[in-house]
């Protein structure tokens, strides 16, 4: 396998290993000694830095990133570096560059050749001010089989690594790294036997006489194998940048440096292979004559590029014999000769199966061909094909190519990699016709598009795009290459009125308009429910964002749609554009309005398919036949520029129950495992009728496993009058041997049902946290089944009568091999209705709480009192033995005589108002004087408060510690069921309050609790300098953090470039500084909040340069 040397570059492909048999010159007599290469290289080693790279964003062939490598000095009065391509990328990029006194400055791309692994930083020679060094002269002459070199570098990460070695072959092909990746061809490479490793790339290779003989590029992984770029190219670019560039001025400017292509590889094949091609012999011996008495063999053409300069004219097998009337059998003279003649003919002479061609072809700009510009939208990276791209996958030049596929292709299931052909029924042939489309789409419209990608190159594939709805992603900009500033300028690409910069107008009524309400909706498919497990990962991307872990597992009820194999159908229906915010109406819906259907929902028919479909099953039950109207289909989105809460996938799905439906409001109760945050795109699909519309996240229990989901009833249009909200039954509980009927959807949205019983309906959970802290549930009796469908599959409970007792939901966990191994789990367990009851009622009759916009009326919410204690059960029998007195143990097994349990304090939340009072292992025995034995008598406990006039919010308990009985007053925490709903992103990093599950933990820093750090991006200065996820900020320069607005008013006074002290403490308590450089030309900072008055999530740039928007 050969690989790049630069670490963080991705391994390369495998390929044949090379048979030479070549007889190779004798060997040079080596007349260095010890003392000289000494000599030698105390002057090399100055010349030589180490090269630390962050490509901001993906672009090509390469991914955001950072990764580190080597260059070294060639032109000192003028500050060029030498380095490979793959380090100075061919997309924005910032670099610095240390030299070995550990003086470290900026450094800026000025060139990356298009096709060989070669390019340039330049520097600003007097910011050097305490080092003597000399620049590194090149001497490609110099190579020969048999010298003795030496690659000097940054190898393996070593400050300075010099490995010794011998050129064995100076005709290798050019390595191949990857399919889809960069590759360098149309040059020989030289090999020998010298092992470096990650961050050896741009080394120099010198010989005694400290001369640069070739330049390090990459390796092979399984020998000692490394691969060297001959000089000659690297030569001619540097004499252009060196007449370009005016050694008396400080400024640069952009050298353009010619360079031709005909779009064709070509190979190097011995003689012996030619002849088998077809090679005359005559010709052979025209060409053995016309070159050095060492030539072996002849040019060979391996491929061409469709619609190239070559394309029709050249086939793979054609032998090369002249350019313009020269024997050509060498890559360098025919790349002389091309980049001679840009814009101008050749004349190519070749041999096709024997039979001699002449072909007259253009050289065209092989710049032209090379994107210096992309499109930046919704994280997504597009720009033209570029030639190495359009080589790897065999397709056009200048195609509109997805780079970074960001979150809005993500959510469509559009691939990297991917070609778009067509985008909301128009053609697309370059960038340009996207913007153009894009300018025309106001938020949530939802458009087809088409694509191909090359892992399926004969086949066109569609996909419905859908417009983000909320301000996840800064408006669409253009980034174009300076070559001058060594920057990428950024500027907003659609212009000023276009539906997609303005914020929501009108966009209730243009959801109310969705999905076939218009009469030009089109065909309606079902969206199937995936629920295998499958492992996403979430790197390379632009906005990738990363826990400190570098790969994620998502859990069983998450999908990876690129991975799964299951492809999804969806509800296409032609989108309306804007719609305008409707005005705030009471606090209270009209007295008419029906917690179950409303009769009078809509005046269209329902055609009698749909009427009563659920009928049709002759065999289904009762149950399942009045439960299937109710029951919807949920598919979740996470932005990737907002995963908070520890949520560990970007893609849910899972099955809710309607609990509310009316003429102006529908709800629907689903688990958290399937909604965990409320950063999220939700889009539902009703059983009852075959449509698809988007939903809001609403409230999510702080305790509990549900959430809420509202919808709007009227963008049902004739479904409204078959989608009802199911019948809940929160008394009688369930007990042990009840019989129920577990109902949910399959993936063709029918209902699924089996008649099971009551094994356990007050289980306890025992969930552990996850390496990344997310939700989880405690507190919590759920139910448990002696059969169900597996762990993959939720619905609800209910009576014969079809009655909802439960929901059966799904549960979130992580099973942990080893102190570095774990995976992500799933299960399904029983949530008691009583409390999804209880919420709603609240919902209903107007809560004591905040306000939320939905469906264009405001209406409170609840907000929920909680005991911020984690606690579990103990058996009585085991609270005996810590000697729990026999009065107390009587007195609770009257109060519950099943279970005769005792709860036990595991830990408080850190920060909450029973923290510094209960201790872990007290026993609570009794609230206000009244024994407790389960969660649900410290739920009503809480509730109780919330009706007392006097507004206590103290519980009296008594608990058993330690051999006694303790009375304390503990303190309530009230909570709202919003969720996170502020996170800013400072350097690349998601920063928001510490959530529950991290408070969870127990502890919060002692500076002020901090601000903590959810993710991180690829590509980023967190990412450059080591500031990752799982910690709190307690300080910035020395100033506390104690909150998000005293996080903003620190980074808001730090300037561009500026270099930053940061204080970070880990959840293990573990303290640390550090430094990072804020950019914020690349990396502005902006935060994202929630507006409960429009229900929209708005975006605020807080601070950038000038010349940059936000991210």
């Amino acid at each position: 396998m050969e690989t790049l040397g630069s670490e963080g570059e991705l391994a390369g492909m495998e390929t044949r290993e090379d048979l030479c048999m070549d007889i190779d010159p004798p060997f040079k007599e080596n007349l260095a000694t010890a003392e000289d290469w000494q000599k030698s290289l105390s002057k090399v080693v100055p010349a030589v830095v180490v090269l630390r790279t962050t490509a901001c964003r993906a672009f090509d062939t390469e991914s955001a990133g950072a990764s580190y490598a080597t260059g070294f000095v060639v032109d000192k009065s003028r500050g060029i570096i030498l380095t490979n391509r793959h380090v100075v990328k061919p997309g924005p990029v910032v670099s610095e560059a240390m030299f070995v006194n550990r003086e470290e400055i900026p450094v800026y791309p000025v060139y990356r050749d298009p096709v060989h692994d070669f390019g340039f930083f330049r520097y600003d020679p007097s910011a050097i001010q305490f080092l003597s060094y000399e620049e590194i002269p090149l001497a490609p002459e110099a190579a020969c089989v048999g010298l003795e070199i030496r690659v000097v570098g940054n190898d393996s990460g070593e400050k300075v690594s010099i490995l010794a070695g011998t050129l064995a072959r100076l005709d290798r092909d050019a390595p191949h790294y990857k399919k889809d990746g960069y590759n360098d061809f149309n040059t020989f490479y030289m090999q020998a036997a010298s092992g470096t490793k990650g961050g050896s790339s741009g080394s120099p290779v010198i010989d005694w006489q400290g001369r640069a003989v070739a330049l390090n590029a990459g390796s092979k992984t399984s020998s000692a194998s490394a691969f060297f770029l001959p000089l000659e190219r690297v030569v001619r670019a540097l004499k252009y940048l060196q007449k370009g560039r005016d050694s008396s001025t400080n400024k640069w400017e952009a050298v353009s440096i010619p360079r031709g292509t005909l779009q064709a590889t070509f190979l190097h094949k011995g003689f012996d292979e030619t002849r088998r091609l077809g090679l005359r012999s005559e010709t052979e011996q025209l060409v053995r004559h016309a070159s050095p008495p060492e030539e072996t063999g002849m040019l060979v053409v391996d491929s061409v590029v469709p619609y190239g300069p070559a394309h029709k004219h050249l086939e793979p097998g054609d032998v090369l014999v002249h350019l313009n009337g020269e024997v050509t059998t060498q890559f360098l003279t025919m790349e002389n000769l091309l980049d001679d003649s840009v814009n101008h003919k050749v004349e190519l002479q070749i041999e096709r199966g024997g039979k001699p061609l002449t072909l007259d072809l253009m050289v065209q700009n092989l710049h032209s061909v090379t994107p210096d510009y992309f499109l930046e939208v919704s994280g997504a990276v597009i720009h033209p094909l570029s030639y190495q791209q359009a080589r790897n996958f065999r397709f056009q030049c200048g195609l509109v190519y997805v780079a970074e596929q960001g979150y809005m292709l993500f959510r469509a299931g559009v691939p990297r990699h991917a070609i778009i052909k067509k985008f909301a029924g128009e053609d697309i042939s370059k960038l340009e016709d996207l913007i153009s489309v894009l300018s025309k789409l106001s938020r949530g419209a939802r458009v087809p598009l088409e694509y191909i990608s090359y892992k399926d190159r004969h086949r066109r594939k569609s996909a419905l795009v859908t417009v983000d709805r909320h301000e996840w992603y800064a408006p669409p900009q253009i980034y174009t290459r300076n070559d001058s500033s060594g920057l990428w300028a950024v500027k907003p690409v659609l212009p000023l009125g276009s539906p997609l910069l303005s914020l929501r107008e009108d966009l209730i009524e243009h959801d109310r308009t969705l999905n076939g309400v218009s009469s030009c909706s089109a065909g309606v498919t079902p969206v199937e429910q995936a629920h295998q497990c499958v492992f996403q990962e979430l790197m390379d991307s632009v906005t990738s964002m990363e826990t400190s872990c570098e790969q994620l597992d998502e859990g069983t009820h998450s999908v990876d749609e690129s991975d799964s194999g299951t492809k999804k159908r969806r509800v296409e229906e032609d989108l309306s554009a804007d719609g305008a915010l409707l005005p705030d109406s009471s606090l209270h819906e009209s007295a008419g309005e029906d917690r179950l259907e409303d009769s009078g929902a809509g005046t269209e028919t329902v055609p009698e398919d749909y009427q009563g479909a659920a009928a049709a099953a002759a065999n289904a039950s009762v149950a399942e036949r009045v439960i299937e109207p109710t029951l919807v289909m949920l598919e979740v989105h996470v932005p990737s520029s907002c995963m908070i809460d520890g949520v560990h996938s970007q893609h849910f799905f899972g099955t809710g129950v309607i609990i509310y439906h009316s003429q102006s409001m529908g709800l629907v109760a689903v688990d958290k495992n399937t909604v965990a945050v409320s950063v999220s795109d939700v889009m539902v699909s009703f059983a009852a009728y075959p449509i698809e519309i988007p939903g809001e996240v609403v409230f999510l229990h702080p305790v509990h496993n549900f959430a809420l989901v509202a919808y709007d009833p009227s963008a049902l249009g004739a479904g409204a009058s078959v989608v009802r909200a199911a019948e809940l039954l929160p008394e009688p509980a369930l007990r042990r041997g009840d019989s129920v009927c577990l109902v949910g959807l399959s993936r063709s949205l029918q209902a699924t049902s089996r008649k099971s019983f009551v094994t356990n309906p007050c289980a306890a959970l025992n969930i552990g946290s996850a390496d990344c802290p997310r939700y989880r549930a405690t507190n919590m009796g759920v139910i448990e089944l002696d059969t169900d469908f597996g762990s993959t599959f939720s619905g609800v409970l209910t009576d014969e009568l079809g009655r909802v007792q439960a929901i059966w939901g799904s549960f979130s966990t992580q099973l942990k091999y080893s102190c570095s191994s774990s995976e992500d789990h799933q299960f399904a367990r029983g949530l008691p209705i009583y409390t999804i009851s209880q919420i709603l009622e609240k919902i209903i009759s107007g809560a004591d709480g905040p306000s939320l916009l939905i469906n264009g009326m405001r209406r409170p919410m609840p907000l929920v009192r909680i005991l911020e204690v984690e606690l579990y059960p103990t058996l009585l029998s085991k609270a005996r033995s810590f000697g729990l007195s026999d009065t107390w143990i009587q007195a609770l097994v009257k109060k519950d005589p099943i279970r005769r349990q005792v709860l036990r304090v595991k830990g408080c939340l850190a920060g909450s108002k029973a923290q510094n009072l209960l201790e872990q292992g007290d026993m609570v025995l009794a609230i206000n004087k009244e024994p407790v034995t389960c969660f649900r008598d410290i739920e009503d406990a809480c509730q109780e408060l919330d009706q007392c006039s006097d507004r206590n919010s103290n519980l009296m308990l008594t608990i058993f510690r330690q051999g006694r009985e303790i009375d304390l007053l503990v303190g309530t925490d009230v909570r709202d069921g919003n969720g996170t709903t502020r996170v800013i992103n400072w350097c690349g990093c998601i920063v928001q309050d510490p959530h529950s599950a991290v408070r969870a933990l127990g502890f919060l820093p002692e500076e002020g609790h901090g601000v903590y750090v959810a993710r991180w991006c690829h590509g980023s200065p967190v990412h450059r300098y080591g500031l990752y996820a799982l910690q709190w900020i307690v300080e910035v320069n020395g100033k506390p953090t104690p909150d998000l607005d005293a996080f903003v008013a620190v980074t808001k006074e730090i300037e561009h470039g500026e270099f930053v002290r940061v204080k970070t403490i880990h959840l293990n308590g573990k303290p640390r500084v550090l430094t990072l450089k804020q950019d914020l030309h690349y990396w502005p900072t902006w935060e994202l909040r929630f507006d409960p008055g429009t229900a929209m999530w708005c975006r605020r740039t807080i601070k950038a340069l000038e010349c940059s928007t936000n991210r």
